[in-house]
């Protein structure tokens, strides 16, 4: 095919949608059903009219070949474990007795049964459910979903694709089962695996697939030989298949490297590629290994990860070069669009001008189809759309908002000595256990208590006008007198005011901070029914006056036990926002740091004896390739570091982390230089506690010892034993005994009784520290 006649045929694609609906329809069904308020007949017709509404909205703007199968009740990994029959042993009897409640006590658990691990998807704030496999799984195929999903798009005279999680990504993102040897490899499953996907490509071709996408995102990391041996043979096998629709391999977040020519040589029909970014690389490597003779390749020049408008030029300079190196050019998203809003339109709150900065997944989809009407009919044939945008990057390059002259001379004057503590960790440590006094195994919260109805309540009405600031702020503090009421009569020896006021960890401080924007429904899945708005850091961020002292010395006068200060660290500001993409993340990242200093100093004058600077996202934000690693971790830690190191050493500073595997950032753990750090470890078994005495690590840590994203109360017993665990690791004068993460999700009725279970825990594990029995 010429690139004349490739031009012509390309089409306008996406790889997935965001879930949720324009008012988060499917998070209120899917939590109504779990109350007892929705049955599975209305909850069902709820995620059809979903998948109806999204399809019929991608055609009309154009989009020309739909997804299916991306669409998701919980998660799509939890979907796949489904498809390929790998339900853990010890949920097949819920999923036996009614597979959608089964379904949902491997995301969630129940008081019984654990549920599935959960972690990130790649560096995204996506999480998710993690297979458990071993030497012993068997695989059996349930298509059920994929077809029932393909049929439905059909039957709406739609051209409609499959969209898969691949094989070998699949076992690649599989832990070892309870039980099993740590060094059990899933990969070796592969031949075991295929057959089912075999089975479910022809039972999709049976329903009218033309084509199927199998996504690949984890060859975008680094691969050993074997892995890319194993990837070559699965789609040896997989493209002989005769049996089957068209195969379209799809791999995103970033460079493919050496999979590249591994996937180039496969015999699929397409490959779909990632040319944002790091993926950007992409073109060079493709021409390199000489094209796509013969194949599709649908390229992702769109980014689908950011919510910045897409340079069209830049774009279109980039699909006419591919134009040369396949058969055919689609144009598409760099990955799903699951990790975007829906519709910046709908963000009135914002400058209007400002606003033509956004694309959401409404606006990127639209900016899909007018690039492959560019490169099918010419630059002609979307003068005005070429226009508008040239003028709408122009507006943003120039704007005040993305240069603070202040700001940058603050964080250009930045030296070595203000991220380093006064006195080395031994020496505080010492003076910090004289000025608080706990005890032995001393317990704390991560920082959020239950956000009631009552409090979304009060926050509505704030914003309708029915009660004034004065009337709102009397609720917060009725309710940070109950939270810390609560955790004195519990036994807590570190208590947190709870956090009452704020909305969420990053939006809070983001409507507090020069150079963010806050959007009313930008909201994007985290996990299950848990919805996040990230702010957009949009210029140059200052700190215009104090954020959290006011609310945490409320809470101090009501106590004689210390009360933690609790911020948000400079990473997990960056990670968990869009983040503007004209200068470099590292400058970013210093001018959060000092807008976040200044308000630790301020806590620190007002009488808090212990700081929390919260990092769940260090690890998420970790480069996909290690060979990226050391520069980024380079400068995260010392924006951290920037951020905590201006306090005098009594002051103890605390850090948290969760979602994440941390084996590999051990190293940069030990860099930020906190005092204590509580991680994410019980759905683990306390994993993270060795991970760190393995590496050494000299300071205090409070591995998790109750799974709060699950609804389930462990008991004292539990927790006590994963203490008991911890304490293998991790000696007994620098143990902490805390939740896994904040309780914010969680109700009152179970936040009461697992805390008082876990002080009752500590108390045992004291008792028997005390006789010689631990």
């Amino acid at each position: 095919m010429t690139d004349k006649s490739a031009a012509a045929a390309s089409r306008a694609t996406v790889y997935g949608y965001p879930r949720q609906g324009g008012n988060r329809e499917l998070k209120k069904a899917v939590e109504g059903y779990w109350k007892g308020r929705v049955d599975a007949g209305s909850l069902g017709k709820t995620a059809a009219g979903l998948r109806r509404s999204n399809w019929r909205e991608l055609a009309e703007a154009g989009v020309t070949e739909v997804p299916t199968g991306d669409f998701s009740l919980y998660d799509h990994v939890l979907d796949t474990t489904v498809m390929v029959g790998a339900v853990p042993e010890r949920h097949r009897a819920a999923v036996a007795a009614d597979p959608l409640d089964g379904y949902f006590a491997m995301a969630r658990g129940t008081q019984d049964v654990a549920p599935l691990e959960m972690t990130k998807w790649f560096d995204t704030n996506y999480h998710y459910l993690v297979p458990e496999l071993g030497p012993d799984t068997e695989f059996s195929a349930n298509s059920e979903k994929q077809t029932r999903e393909l049929r439905e798009a059909l039957a709406l005279g739609l051209a409609a694709r499959p969209v898969l999680v691949g094989p070998v990504t699949y076992l690649l993102l599989a832990k070892p089962a309870p039980g099993v040897a740590d060094d059990f490899e899933p990969l070796t499953l592969l031949d075991r695996l295929l057959p089912v996907y075999a089975e479910v490509l022809a039972d999709l071709r049976a329903a009218g697939a033309e084509w199927v996408q199998l996504d690949e995102p984890a060859l975008v990391q680094d691969r050993t030989p074997a892995e890319l041996n194993a990837t070559a043979r699965a789609y040896r096998e997989l493209g002989a298949l005769t049996d089957r629709s068209r195969l379209l391999i799809a791999s995103y977040f970033g460079r493919l490297g050496d999979a590249l020519p591994v996937l180039a040589a496969a015999p699929v029909e397409g490959l779909a590629l990632d040319f944002t970014g790091s993926g950007a690389a992409n073109l060079d490597d493709l021409a390199a290994v000489g094209g796509l003779t013969g194949k599709r390749l649908v390229a992702g020049v769109v980014d689908g990860r950011n919510i910045w408008i897409n340079d069209y030029r830049k774009s279109l300079a980039t699909l006419g070069t591919l134009l040369g190196l396949a058969d055919r050019v689609d144009v598409a998203a760099s990955c799903s669009l699951l990790h975007v809003p829906l519709d910046a339109a709908a963000e009135r709150d914002i400058d209007p001008q400002v606003r033509r900065w956004l694309a959401f997944a409404r606006q990127k989809t639209r900016e899909i189809s007018v690039l492959t009407r560019g490169l099918a009919q010419g630059t002609g044939a979307i003068a005005p759309e070429l226009a508008a945008n040239r003028a709408d990057l122009t507006s943003r390059a120039g704007s005040a908002l993305t240069h603070d002259p202040a700001v940058r001379a603050r964080a250009a004057a930045v030296t070595d000595t203000d991220g380093r503590r006064s006195l080395p960790y031994r020496e505080r440590a010492v003076a910090q256990r004289a000025s608080l006094g706990l005890p032995l195994l001393p317990t704390t919260t991560i920082g959020s208590f239950p956000q009631t109805d009552e409090l979304r309540l009060a926050r509505a009405d704030l914003r309708s006008g029915r009660i004034d600031i004065a009337g709102y702020e009397e609720r917060i503090k009725a309710e940070i007198a109950e939270v810390v009421s609560f955790q004195e009569k519990a036994g807590i020896d570190v208590l947190v005011h709870g956090e009452p006021e704020r909305n969420d960890m990053v939006q809070y401080f983001a409507e507090q901070l020069t150079g963010y924007l806050a959007t009313q429904h930008g909201w994007v899945q985290s996990y299950g029914t848990r919805y996040v708005r990230p702010p957009v850091l949009a210029g140059d961020i200052s700190r215009p006056e104090p954020m959290t002292v006011r609310w945490t010395s409320y809470a101090q006068s009501l106590t004689g036990r210390p009360v933690k200060g609790m911020l948000t660290g400079p990473v997990t500001m960056l990670a968990w926002s869009f983040v503007r993409d004209d200068q470099p993340l590292a400058d970013t990242a210093r001018q959060v740091a000092l807008a976040l200093r200044d308000e630790v100093d301020d806590l620190e004058a007002a009488g808090t004896p212990v700081v929390q600077v919260d990092e769940p996202a260090l690890r998420e934000t970790l480069p996909l390739r290690a060979a990226d690693h050391a520069d980024y971790l380079d400068w995260a830690t010392e924006a951290f570091r920037l951020t905590t190191s201006g306090v005098r050493p009594e002051t103890q500073i605390h850090t948290h982390m969760c979602y994440a595997e941390f084996g590999d950032i051990v190293q940069a753990i030990d860099d930020l230089d906190a005092d204590v750090i509580s991680l994410e470890a019980a759905r683990s078994h306390m994993r993270v506690a060795h991970e760190l005495a393995a590496h050494g690590y000299p300071r205090e840590a409070g591995p998790g010892v109750w799974d709060i994203h699950s609804p389930r109360v462990p008991s004292a017993e539990e927790a006590a034993e994963l203490l008991r665990t911890g304490l293998t690791a991790i000696p007994a004068e620098r143990l902490w005994v805390n939740p896994d993460c904040g309780l914010k999700t969680r109700g009152w009725p179970e936040t009461r009784a697992s805390l008082d279970n876990l002080v009752a825990a500590a108390r045992a594990v004291r008792a028997e520290l005390a006789t010689g029995d631990a």
